[in-house]
């Protein structure tokens, strides 16, 4: 085996172009940084490291949503709020009256701890509701939905001012509802997100542009069916107890999507169901929710549980691409994975059913297929609802999935250590099985298929076995039964800590038959990829090992890999095509297999160009492009199709189950073709048995519960024959006694004839980096080494993180089994753990690593290559966390027939000091050469108290392998935290750089000192001194060349134009710097204005990111004290564990260099020459606070009051404020800007805060104190800020640089160090006269001083820096933002001017006159109830978007018939505008009980209503239009030629700006939406707008409606007077000849009819009378 040798001295092996003169380089796999990577002879895997389940362990999540506004609501006045939902949590938005466009920008948080899954699961959904109040619920408008997973895996985890288009739940067939533009952000712990700035407003109105949707997804949604087939489901697990046998379970399917939920109908006490019901979701495509939950759940009178959970991923069913497909699945059968298969009544796993963590056991089966049908919502037949449907299928064939074949599980438990004595001394045995055959306590469920055989233990029933094969009959063990559990045995104590199992030359077996669908072409071809991926990541870790130890040449490596993975993708594509007429493929399958073609195919031609391209200087980005390889294979490997079921190994104690391993079933399932056999088959494997469950987390779960050393194979019964080669060599098999008609029954356990004895060498030099155990922040560590069956101990060594044990354990007569040879090269893996000792109690568990030995035999000579073996480094893992790495070799030596006589010497103890620890020999020690380093000591910062007492004198110690060097004492912290010497050194005698302790100590009281804190710094190499940086000195060795750098004369003339013209022209002038002010320098540099010239930086986070923390010379090392966090991300936890800060730094040099000395080197400061004193110094720090963004609201109506300076409610408060601050360094050298919530009776709530070192800013020689602007000024906005000039910086700059120059010459040039500058010579004063000057040339090389030679650097430039705002409560998880900064001007030199005025832009006063003069062609919305004559009473109204409440209408033009109105009406809108923002800005209580009024920025927009008035009902809408007072369509010039056109078609129009303007007439048009949902004209308005400032309009007063002042005249309507007196005539001629003639005409006759009959009833007495009288 090739590893590493530790030696990172880069010298050597360049010389000797490659180490240990192996082959070509390209092969040479150099160490990785596990050391147990490459296999010789294949006989084990490489075991895994790592040992915490990562998923099912909570996070905080903070999901924030900002609603800015909505657009093109559908709906005819309405009253709109937003409601805001993430799972079970709502929020609402205020309500904003009778708009189709209501403006917002309301800020809410949601705060989660759950775990990633359930996160990012979850469904967030924005609903526009109308007229919601107290009493009634509100109508729906639209919705839109999506999960908080696709907005996590956007770029920074955003959407950023996009638009979500709303649809109608109820109606998919209505189309878009209208739009909602919203923020919306998901932030995990530790993550930070960046806001993208503003652009500017009208790219953002492109709404089909800006659409709320991922990367990829098209604009036009459409809707679709998703049916989801649920067929049956198999091996349930038995739910009942003895005691209550009635309880079976009742099983039914629930399947989550998109927030909705669907269940199958509830089979009766029934462990094989049989549902054939497809349940059908209707859903947008692509849906924007990745995964559908499917569920087992039992069904129960008290409450339902689930049984099993299973997860589908949209993704990894369907394609995107050209060749696409939409998301489909089988029919195939999903396996489901829980809780372990016994029946408890309180099941402490259940979560696990609710598929949260990793499953320990196989729960069911379920066979599934879905299909995805994209709607045509045109088509007559389509129900519109989204409502969930469930509806029966057809029942569907046996062999659909597959054809049901035998399977054959081997497995063989070669050792079992490690056991935790915690679990006690009872018998132990291990179980495995597979879905659920082999499980014991299940008593199996008989499969109803025929053929299938039922393993459980001893039950031989009788089954019909199908012989339909020849190859069969070699299998003909028709009543084989599966032994799936080892015999008991009890357990023999190793050391303190743990047992192990007296297996010795016997090892037991397993062995379980089962019958599952033969799918195994899926799992051959993930299998093929996964194996290319596998060499793929070995081989990147190799070459970022090799760049980061900086070795040679790893562009050769890297090349190598690039040819392998080539090679590897090729053969994919001729392997994959195989057995393409196997029963039960899907179409997904097929699907997938041209997917994966040409996925892989694309790779491997990409990776063949990438090889030829890797140069050295191209490594790094080749490598990261190379690792988008990987993760697109490891994506392609992952079948969404199960087959087998994975296999679980379960140890069982006493009977109870203690601890689990799961191994995928394809990584052991056996191919007659080496690529596509999973990756353990046939081999030894090394597990490590984890805790089950929650308890699994955290440091219980890091104690290994049990090692074991098993070797497993899985295949076809009849692929049976070989299924023992893969085991070491040298055993017999004992097999269950039988009749003699069975020759061919598996053994039941292993007897190894053959063993060897060796000696183990065991070289523990030294860790580094360690986890701090104990409370003073450090440890006692020592290392337990385990191998086989023996465990040995170093010493413990006292407070330290970084031990250098050197010691040897010698481990005597190791028993190996197995052949001689193949233990050569394939010897057992070490484990190797560290502790830390702890005075009382058990010792605290540190970390874990592996290692492989060097193993020579007794025929073999001990000498090079291979031995004495060299010092590796081995990568220590806590959990999934990385915890140090410890540098050690080990060899195992076999002891031979003549005893250990024939061994290498021991060299004994050295030192008698030590006693009987032998130290690590000569030979593997490495050889050390001799350094000095030099420790600059500066000075301590921000010391938090100890044990109470506040730290008084601290000392700073210093210790480098064992040799070290102290501090001067500080006298008196709080009055100078300086140290009075500043530079020390020592020397050491080491090459392996060793790791350097800082640790801070204060001294008190009769001699007595409490260590403070501590900081291990783990590596020197970035202090090594580099005499190459000292060669600039000598400038032969530069290339002299002249730099011409030529202002880019554009934008100089343009800024010198526009000055000439303000000489010419004093009013023009005016105008133009009153618009122009510090605010417009900013929007220029954030680009939402584009006029300005002068630009400054806006850095979108701290500065200190830009400038890695202003260590250019001065580093902060952070001191810690207390225990390491126990958390997932230790980053987060080592805040809370932070003491303070020792600022200084180190130079470490080989002494032997003759240091190159120049004439004024200050030997007291050694290799730190040119750092100012550090005595106190007086600074006045002047930090300017422009504005805070996304703060998080504290109060409960979901804003804040921040201040910094009181301001009311707002989330994202302009701040335009500067503070001076007078200050000392080093006593104040830390800047807090803190941002409370202002409350009115109690405390103030702190939003967030931001801490700035100034001290290193203000030492840094990037120059931090005073950014340069890129103009020099001397007055207006951009005037020169820093108190020396740019000619006195430079001259400075080049003095402490020792450079040659400035040299002002003629023509505008200036030379420095033989760099050449050029740039402009004059500037004018205030009264616009030209003055010759330097001070151009002296910036332009101060803006370029990073390519000056030596000592040239980024100066930093005129800048607002944006840095987050954090809360203690809340580490990692912004709060806010702050944009700022910060200008420093120390005390001792020329005191700086006035401060910039940054204060906020006043609003401007404005009056709008909108004089409405007539309308025409309004829709008539009246029926005349007497005339029937369609007719409008017309009135128009308008007002300023945000102020609803001061609306302004026009009388009522009544009776119009023909749609025209005549009004003469004006309205007066004042209002207050900020000229910059294009912003109204308004000042208002946001409810009664307020205290004070908020203040809102909102677009400038007129809406114009128009309206048909009624007496006695709610006046009618009849139509609107909404100008953007800055952008609209100029209006037309007579009715006729005023159209739709101008509201639809808006890009095509000539727009116009009333600011510009100032006064505008002409007809617009009114619209509305029709039934159709599309606009339509509803009349047309002819009116004037004309813009005055405030003080315009004190001077023209005019009055509101016809009134005074400047009164406009009546209105000429057509006279209605004699209508009264006519009416009635006209009416009923209208009622009785128009409207009701038909009717008039009936009753006339049944009128006469009546008259006739009366008459003659009337006198038909009288006439009979007369008659019967004769008369």
């Amino acid at each position: 085996m090739k590893y590493e040798p530790a030696i990172l001295e880069t010298e050597n092996l360049d010389r000797d172009g490659m180490f240990m003169g192996g082959p070509d380089p390209d092969t040479v796999s150099l160490a990785s940084v596990t050391a147990v990577t490459t296999n010789v002879s294949n006989k084990r895997s490489k075991p895994d490291i790592k040992m915490e389940p990562s998923s099912g362990r909570p996070v905080d999540y903070q999901v924030s949503v900002t609603v800015i506004e909505a657009r093109q609501l559908v709906g005819l006045n309405m009253d709109p709020m937003v409601c805001v939902e993430i799972g079970e949590d709502k929020k609402y938005t205020s309500m904003k009256e009778s708009t189709n466009c209501p403006y917002y920008n309301e800020y809410f948080v949601f705060d989660f701890h759950v775990p990633p899954d359930v996160m990012f699961d979850k469904i967030l959904k924005l609903s526009v509701i109308h007229s919601k109040n107290l009493l009634r619920s509100g109508t729906l408008v639209g919705t839109f939905k999506l999960d908080v997973g696709t907005i996590y895996s956007q770029p920074e985890h955003q959407f950023y001012h996009k638009w979500a288009l709303l649809s109608d739940p109820d109606d998919i067939t209505a189309g878009c509802k209208g739009y909602v533009k919203c923020d919306i952000a998901v932030v995990a712990k530790g993550d930070t997100i960046k806001t993208p700035h503003k652009a500017n407003e009208s790219d953002e109105d492109d709404i089909e542009g800006n659409l709320l949707i991922p990367e990829g997804v098209p604009a036009e949604r459409q809707w679709a069916r998703y049916y989801l087939k649920i067929y049956r489901a198999e091996g349930l697990p038995r739910m009942n107890t003895s005691i209550m046998a009635n309880d079976l379970v009742d099983p039914y399917v629930q399947v989550q999507f998109a927030g909705q939920k669907g269940k199958t109908s509830v089979q009766k006490s029934c462990y094989e169901p049989i549902w054939n019901e497809q349940i059908v979701f209707t859903e947008m495509f692509p849906p924007l929710c990745k995964r559908m939950k499917l569920q087992i759940r039992d069904s129960d009178k008290v409450n339902d549980v689930a049984i099993g959970t299973h997860f589908l991923d949209l993704r990894k069913i369907s394609n995107d691409g050209d060749k696409g497909f939409l998301p489909t699945l089988g029919p195939a059968w999903v396996n489901m994975y829980g809780s372990t298969r016994t029946y408890t009544l309180m099941d402490e796993y259940q979560e696990l059913n609710e598929g949260l963590g990793e499953g320990v056991s196989f729960r069911a089966r379920l066979l599934i297929s879905l299909g995805v049908e994209i709607l045509d919502p045109s088509s007559p037949d389509i129900t519109s609802s989204t409502e969930v449907q469930v509806e029966g299928v057809p029942n569907i064939s046996e062999t659909a999935t597959g054809k049901v074949e035998e399977f054959f599980l081997f497995g063989s438990f070669l050792e079992a250590t490690m056991i935790d004595r915690k679990i006690g001394d009872k018998p132990i045995s291990f179980e495995v099985t597979i879905g659920y055959y082999g499980n014991e306590i299940d008593g199996v469920v008989k499969p109803q298929t025929k053929g299938k055989k039922g393993g459980g233990n001893g039950d031989e029933e009788e089954t019909e076995l199908i012989h339909n094969s020849s190859e069969e009959e070699m299998d003909d063990d028709g009543d084989l039964t599966s032994v799936a559990t080892t015999p008991p045995m009890k357990p023999v104590i190793t050391d303190r800590n743990y047992f192990h199992l007296p297996y010795f030359e016997r090892k037991p077996c397993i062995y379980i038959k089962s019958w599952w669908q033969d799918q195994r072409r899926r799992l051959y071809n993930a299998n093929i990829i996964d194996n290319v991926a596998d060499k793929l990541e070995d081989g990147l870790n190799d070459v970022q090992e090799i760049i980061k130890t900086e070795k040679a040449y790893p562009e050769r490596r890297l090349r190598g890999v690039l040819e392998e993975l080539s090679q590897g993708c090729s053969q994919f594509i001729s392997l994959a095509n195989k057995d393409q007429n196997q029963s039960g493929r899907t179409k997904l399958d097929r699907e997938r297999l041209k997917l994966c073609l040409s996925e892989v195919e694309a790779i491997g031609q990409q990776a063949k160009a990438m090889r030829s391209q890797v140069k050295k200087s191209t490594v790094r980005d080749k490598l990261k492009l190379a690792q988008n390889f990987l993760t697109k294979l490891r994506f392609l490997a992952d079948e969404p199709q199960h087959s087998v079921p994975d296999v679980f190994i379960w140890m069982i104690s006493n009977g109870k189950r203690i601890a689990y391993a799961r191994v995928p079933s394809k990584d052991i399932l056996y191919s007659s073709i080496d690529e596509e056999r999973g990756k353990e088959c046939g081999k030894v494997k090394t597990i490590f048995l984890r805790i089950p469950g929650k308890k699994g987390f955290g440091p219980a779960g890091w104690t290994v519960q049990s090692k074991i050393e098993i070797y497993l194979w899985l295949g076809l019964n009849r692929q049976r024959k070989d299924y023992l080669n893969g085991l070491p060599n040298g055993f017999e098999e004992n097999k269950l006694s039988k009749g003699p008609g069975m020759p061919t029954s598996p053994p039941i356990s292993l007897t190894y004839m053959m063993k060897q004895i060796f000696q183990l060498r065991v070289h523990m030099y030294q860790a580094r980096s360690l986890f701090a155990a104990d409370s003073t922040g450090l440890s006692d560590p020592f290392a337990r080494v385990f191998f086989s069956t023996q465990s040995q101990v170093t010493e413990v060594l006292a407070e330290t993180l970084c031990p250098t044990w050197d010691q040897l354990l010698v481990f005597e007569n190791v028993e190996l089994f197995g052949e001689a040879t193949e233990l050569r090269d394939d010897p057992p893996i070490i484990v190797i753990e560290i502790y830390d000792q702890d005075t009382v109690g058990k010792a605290d568990f540190m970390g874990r690593t592996f290692a492989k030995p060097v193993v020579k035999m007794a025929d073999e000579h001990y000498g090079p290559p291979r031995f004495p073996p060299q010092l590796e480094y081995y990568q220590i893992y806590r959990g999934n966390c990385t915890a140090g790495e410890m540098l050690a070799a080990f060899e195992l030596l076999q002891i031979g027939p003549n005893g250990k006589a024939d061994l290498p010497p021991i060299d004994g103890p050295t030192d008698m000091e030590r006693g009987p620890i032998l130290p690590v020999p000569l030979g593997i020690r490495p050889v050390l050469s001799k350094y000095r380093i030099e420790v600059l000591f500066w000075g301590l910062r921000d010391l938090k108290r100890v044990n109470l007492a506040q730290v008084d004198r601290p000392r700073v110690d210093i210790e480098c392998a064992g040799k070290g060097v102290q501090s001067a004492l500080i006298p008196n912290y709080k009055k100078n935290p300086n140290f009075s010497t500043l530079v020390k050194w020592f020397e050491v005698n080491e090459l392996l750089h060793p790791p350097l302790n800082i640790r801070v100590v204060d001294c008190r009281a009769f001699g007595r000192y409490t260590l403070v804190g501590s900081n291990a710094v783990t590596s020197l190499r970035k202090f090594i001194y580099r005499a190459t940086d000292k060669q600039a000195n000598n400038y032969s060795t530069m290339d002299v060349c002249c730099f011409l750098y030529k202002k880019d004369d554009g934008k100089d003339g343009n800024g010198k134009k526009k000055k000439r013209k303000k000489g010419d022209e004093p009013e023009e002038e005016e105008l133009d710097e009153s618009m122009l002010d510090w605010w417009s320098k900013y929007f220029a540099s954030i680009e939402t204005l584009t006029e300005v010239r002068n630009r400054m930086l806006v850095y979108p986070k701290e500065l200190e990111s830009e400038f890695d923390n202003f260590e250019d010379w001065l580093h902060s090392f952070n001191l810690f004290r207390g225990k390491g966090g126990d958390d997932d991300d230790q980053n987060v936890t080592d805040e809370d564990r932070i003491v303070g800060k020792f600022k200084g730094s180190l130079c470490m040099y080989k002494v032997s260099d003759d240091m190159p000395r120049d004439m004024s080197f200050d030997s007291n400061m050694g290799m730190f020459q040119n750092i100012p004193h550090n005595d106190p110094i007086n600074v006045l720090v002047r930090i300017y606070v422009i504005r805070a963004t996304d703060l998080h609201p504290a109060d409960i109506n979901g804003k804040a009051d921040p201040y910094i300076n009181y301001i009311s409610k707002q989330l994202n408060p302009l701040f335009g404020k500067s503070f001076d601050v007078e200050a000392t360094f080093p006593m104040d050298s830390t800047l807090t800007v803190s941002i409370y919530d202002w409350d009115l009776v109690g405390t103030d709530d702190l939003i967030g805060e931001t801490k700035l070192d100034l001290e290193n800013r203000f030492y840094s020689k990037h120059r931090a104190t005073c950014g340069i602007a890129c103009n020099y000024a001397i007055h207006g906005y951009n005037v020169w800020r820093d108190p020396m000039k740019p000619t006195q910086i430079l001259a400075k700059l080049c003095k402490d640089g020792k450079l040659d120059g400035p040299h002002y010459g003629p023509g505008g040039r200036v030379k420095v160090e033989n760099r050449v500058f050029m740039g402009p010579t004059e500037i004018e004063d205030e009264n616009g006269l030209k003055k010759q000057t330097d001070e151009h040339l002296a910036l332009t090389v101060l803006k370029h001083w990073e390519d000056i030679p030596r000592v040239g650097c980024k100066l930093i430039p005129e800048h607002v820096e944006t840095r987050p705002l954090l809360h203690p409560d809340k580490p990692g998880i912004e709060q806010g933002r702050i944009e700022m900064w910060v200008d420093m001007f120390p005390k001792d030199m020329t005191a700086p001017g006035p401060a910039l005025d940054i204060s906020p832009r006043k609003p401007k006063k404005f009056e709008l006159r909108v004089i409405i003069w007539n309308t025409d062609e309004v829709v008539l919305e009246d029926d005349d109830i007497f005339t029937g004559e369609k007719s409008s009473d017309i009135f128009v109204r308008g007002w300023l978007k945000g102020q609803q409440e001061d609306k302004q209408d026009t009388d009522v033009h009544y009776h119009s018939i023909t749609g025209e109105g005549n009004f003469n009406w004006r309205f007066v809108y004042p209002f207050d505008y900020l000229m910059a923002e294009e912003k109204i800005v308004i000042s208002k209580k946001e409810s009664m009980f307020a205290w004070d009024e908020t203040e809102y920025k909102i677009p400038a927009r007129l809406n114009l209503q128009v309206w048909d008035a009624d007496h006695f009902s709610a006046d009618d809408f009849l139509g609107a239009i909404e100008l953007d007072l800055n952008r609209f369509p100029r209006g037309a010039k007579t009715a006729k030629q005023c159209t739709i056109e101008m509201v639809t078609n808006e890009a095509e129009m000539p727009m116009v700006s009333i600011f510009k303007q100032k006064r505008v007439k002409g007809w617009w048009p009114f619209v509305a939406r029709n039934e159709e949902d599309e606009f339509e004209l509803t009349g047309k308005v002819e009116a004037e707008l004309h813009l005055l400032t405030g003080e315009e309009a004190e001077k023209s007063p005019a009055g509101e409606g016809r009134n005074e002042p400047d009164p406009l005249e009546k209105p000429n309507r057509p006279d209605t007077s004699l209508l009264w007196f006519l009416t009635p005539f006209k009416a009923i001629k209208h009622l009785v000849c128009t409207q009701y003639k038909w009717l008039a005409i009936k009753i006339v006759t049944a009128l006469l009819l009546l008259a006739m009959l009366a008459l003659f009833l009337y006198s038909m007495p009288g006439y009979m009378v007369k008659k019967m009288l004769g008369a």
